[in-house]
């Protein structure tokens, strides 16, 4: 099982590709592929057809998944995209900001 530096819920920016310096909150986590789908980012156009009678078809505008690699979590402390360091806190493994000024945990 893979793991990745971002969660459900995280607030995220990312940092490479068509949406870079966009931000976005993580909806859906996938860490076997090592994608993530954040919310307003990386919007794609879908062809649907009509499945039942009466259901309209057309196109829709969806999120589609991007590589956690171009993200990174947005500190709550000091408001910057930041990389992921872990200690041990009161027996728990917790997330820390790696901004020398900053440290905080999420």
């Amino acid at each position: 099982m893979n793991k990745l530096h971002v969660k459900t819920g995280d607030v995220v920016m990312v940092i490479s590709g068509k949406d870079k310096g966009k931000t976005g909150k993580v909806m859906q986590v996938s860490p076997s592929e090592g994608k993530v789908i954040v919310e307003g980012v990386m919007n794609v156009t879908k062809h649907v057809k009509p499945r039942k009678m009466g259901e309209p078809g057309g196109l829709i505008k969806a999120e589609s998944a991007l590589y956690a690699c171009k993200v990174l979590p947005i500190c709550p402390k000091c408001g910057k995209a930041t990389r992921v360091g872990y200690t041990v806190k009161d027996g728990k493994k917790v997330r820390v900001c790696k901004h020398s000024d900053c440290k905080a945990t999420f």
